[in-house]
């Protein structure tokens, strides 16, 4: 690439000036000044005979774009240049070039299923973009699409993807020479492709689709449960009833088949963080031994994976968070040293803090030294998060991720049928209204199963009643109210395993409506549905035993021969010296403070293990958050909600983060089953970080103070 005001030396007959004015171009956003597009004249001077005068236009305007994104990035690039580990940087100087490729620009425009159909024109429009890439699954969707799928071969894949989130965008992203990168064929990434590739014939559009495949291994079900496979957590043996059985492939598939030419890649199962990867990796040429590198890349990933979460969605303070309604979606600008800068369009609502970006760096996951992916095992522990100062929703600078070898296996995630379950969610109002649910509910399960037994049928597996308004989610840190809250919701729960019992118990619940507790005002939804129930199994599978084949456009291009014998590069040294620190000397004092005002917080699950992250807001209160708040203060805060067997047995971890100056939490067995399996209001953990926010920090000196001095 050509710099701005330089000349190719390879066409040294050029005479034209290095900048025109904007009005003598398409119109740019927010662009005020004289653009320099020697690159892109210097493109249409070697293709001249093959390209016709609208082609340099958008060229032209290509190169506008860029450069006005330089220019408005180019306090950021500075700050990169600087290995600085502080929280704030402001510099208004633009360094020079190094050697290597380019930045490159990516944004995710979906965190799951379901997500905001206004994340693609606005990334699209806004973003400045060389790739998009989608995120949707997760082992409860993979279920339920291999459910659709046994229902008809031509389903399993998301469908949002190609008639939402491509269709109505494909000619204006084609335009402007984006690529996507997305996991939307769930378990049926061809049929996914096959969709996409009629929406590209009715553009009237070429484009080259890619399919990657081999994550689906449901036909080893067999073969798998005759070898005595065991759960890797809890040991359990191979269940019956699998629904599906997908491997978490890595980057490796996708990055290859941008070599091979794909403007759109769809996979199947992938880790989250390969759809960002992949990209870099094929942008960069990054080797399979370059272990740092692929740390970053996936750090990358890993934070704009789930879209809107890292530019203000659930932060902590959600009130200095504006413009929900426009909330923008995550743009990370990446070099080939690994640095990237995270950031969001302009004229977006959301925010992008040190706050907003650490918090999702710590969201669902465990050791930080030890973040295991199928291309390199990832050390966040001395990542830093650095805000760079910018006016239009802020910036970030992310580094210092570190990597270290993979292992030679695919974590696999198969779901299996486990029963039934039915919700009953009904309002009730009026004095004494959280005693009046609670009768309700239990009048309920004693009638039910009073019919259970007169035709014959089980008990139910489990039952979960929550009165929502009494505050028992929070157990003993529930507040001491004095009067009794005059609204409540019910929450009834219940599992079985046979679908005929819960059809009986659904119809029992609006009877409670005139024969029982005055305010029932009704039943959300309706009369309750009956869902099946799947649960999740993972095990380890040799990665040399998984078959990873590349289709373009519907034929087979090529089958992925990765390498598995690493050269190891030598480890390279930690800068920062680990401090020797005694927690005991700190100075105490008469303050007491709550947990948010010293911290951010934020919570995630894996299957049935919930993790918080506690972010300290100013690097003088670290110390005392890590001298308070402890494993074993945090497993007692949360005692109601953790299943313990063993008394002796600690069921919460901690570690350590010192580049952001945080700390993880893992705790297990705390979600009731999780995710469908689980008959809480809160199967995935997502309160729990708002929970930890009324933890008590006694003895204290004013820190405040301190940090004001």
């Amino acid at each position: 690439k050509t710099m701005p005001g330089e000349v190719c030396s390879r066409d040294t007959s050029l005479q034209m000036p290095s900048t025109v004015c904007k009005d003598s171009l398409p119109p740019n956003q927010g662009c005020t000044e004289s653009v320099p597009l020697t690159a892109a004249v210097i493109f249409f001077s070697r293709k001249r005979e093959l390209v016709g005068v609208l082609t340099a236009l958008r060229v032209a305007r290509r190169a506008m774009n860029r450069w006005c994104c330089w220019r408005r990035l180019r306090p950021w690039r500075a700050a990169r240049a600087r290995a600085h580990g502080g929280r704030c940087l402001a510099t208004a100087t633009r360094p020079s070039p190094g050697p290597g490729p380019g930045p490159v620009r990516l944004a995710c425009a979906s965190g799951f299923w379901g997500d905001t159909a206004t994340s693609v024109p606005q990334l699209v429009s806004g973003g400045n973009l060389d790739f998009l890439v989608f995120d949707y699954l997760s082992e409860i969707t993979m279920s339920l699409l291999a459910a659709a799928k046994a229902k008809s071969p031509d389903l399993g894949y998301v469908p949002d993807f190609v008639r939402i989130a491509m269709a109505p965008f494909i000619k204006e992203i084609h335009k402007r020479g984006i690529r996507v990168v997305c996991n939307a064929g769930g378990v049926n990434p061809l049929g996914c492709a096959a969709a996409l590739q009629e929406v590209v014939m009715k553009a009237n559009l070429d484009l080259k689709i890619a399919v990657v495949t081999g994550d689906d291994l449901i036909f080893m079900k067999d073969l798998l449960k005759e070898v005595g496979i065991t759960d890797m957590y809890n040991g359990s043996p191979f269940p019956a009833n699998v629904q599906s059985m997908n491997a978490y492939l890595g980057a490796r598939p996708i990055s290859r088949a941008l070599d091979l030419g794909a403007d759109v890649v769809v996979t199947g199962r992938c880790v989250d963080s390969a759809i960002v990867l992949g990209p870099l990796i094929h942008s960069f040429g990054w080797k399979q031994n370059e272990f740092d590198l692929l740390a970053a890349g996936s750090l990358a990933g890993h934070l704009i994976e789930c879209g809107a979460q890292c530019t203000g969605g659930i932060f902590t303070d959600w009130h200095k968070v504006p413009d929900w309604d426009n909330i923008g979606f995550p743009v990370v600008e990446c070099s080939s040293d690994g640095s990237f800068i995270l950031s969001k369009p302009p004229k977006t609502g959301g925010l992008v803090s040190f706050g907003t970006v650490t918090e999702q760096l710590v969201y669902e996951i465990g050791d930080p030294r030890n973040y295991q992916l199928p291309d390199v095992v990832c050390n966040f522990s001395q990542v830093t998060v650095s805000e760079i100062s910018v006016t239009d929703g802020g910036a970030v600078l992310v580094q210092g991720a570190k990597g270290s070898p993979p292992s030679d296996s695919y974590k696999i995630c198969a779901t299996y049928l486990d029963g039934y379950r039915s919700i009953a969610v009904c309002p009730v109002a009026g004095r004494r209204s959280v005693e009046k649910g609670r009768k309700t509910a239990e009048s309920i399960l004693k009638r039910t199963r009073r019919i259970f037994k007169e035709v014959g049928l089980d008990d139910f597996k489990s039952v979960n009643v929550q009165i929502l308004g009494s505050e028992e989610i929070y157990g003993g840190q529930a507040a001491k109210a004095n009067n009794s809250p005059r609204e409540a919701v019910i929450w009834l729960a219940v599992h079985h395993m046979q679908k005929k019992a819960l059809e009986l118990f659904s119809r029992e619940i609006a009877p409670a409506g005139t024969g029982m507790a005055p305010g029932l005002t009704g039943i959300v939804g309706g009369r309750p549905k009956v869902s099946p129930v799947l649960k999740p199994f993972f095990f380890l599978h040799p990665k040399q035993n998984v078959t990873i084949d590349i289709f373009i456009n519907g034929k087979h291009a090529e089958t992925l021969k990765e390498d598995f014998n690493f050269t190891h590069l030598p480890a390279s040294e930690e800068k920062a010296e680990q401090e020797q620190d005694d927690l005991n000397d700190l100075p105490i004092g008469a303050c007491r403070y709550r947990l948010e005002e010293l911290a951010y917080t934020r919570s995630g699950d894996k299957g049935n293990t919930a993790n918080i992250g506690v972010i300290a807001r100013h690097p003088l209160y670290y110390p005392y958050l890590r001298k308070l708040v402890t494993a074993q203060a945090v497993e007692e805060y949360f005692q109601h909600l953790i299943q313990k067997e063993d008394s002796d047995t600690m069921m919460v971890t901690r570690f350590d983060l010192p580049g952001i100056q945080g700390l993880n939490f893992v705790l297990r067995d705390s979600l009731g089953g999780g995710g469908i399996a689980s008959l809480r209001i809160d199967p995935q953990g997502k309160a729990y970080g708002q929970m930890l926010l009324d933890f008590q920090l006694r003895n204290l000196p004013d820190l405040k103070a301190l940090v004001e001095d």
